[in-house]
């Protein structure tokens, strides 16, 4: 049996809903980023419609979950450490 490289840290219930909530803060800042760049707009030669608009936000809600998820651009695991530190006080 192959050792594994790393192990990952046990962590508690608490923390687990930091990470996840961080994560998910994550994902809806790049969301509007991916919204603000362009992607995912209906090009005119399709012409979609309305249902294609609205359909096309939750696919790049669930593009930005995949990234955030990935390790993004480190704004999950930031907004987690700060939210782990102030949840450690007393």
């Amino acid at each position: 049996m192959i050792p594994p490289v790393s192990t990952i840290p046990q962590t508690t219930p608490t923390e687990m809903k930091l990470r996840n909530a961080a994560i998910e803060l994550e994902a809806n800042f790049l969301s509007e980023m991916l919204k603000g760049a362009g992607l995912g707009q209906s090009p005119d030669g399709f012409g979609g419609g309305t249902g294609e608009d609205q359909f096309s936000s939750l696919l790049r809600l669930e593009q930005a979950r995949a990234m955030a998820k990935a390790g993004g651009i480190g704004l999950a695991e930031t907004l987690y450490q700060a939210l782990k530190d102030t949840s450690d006080d007393p």
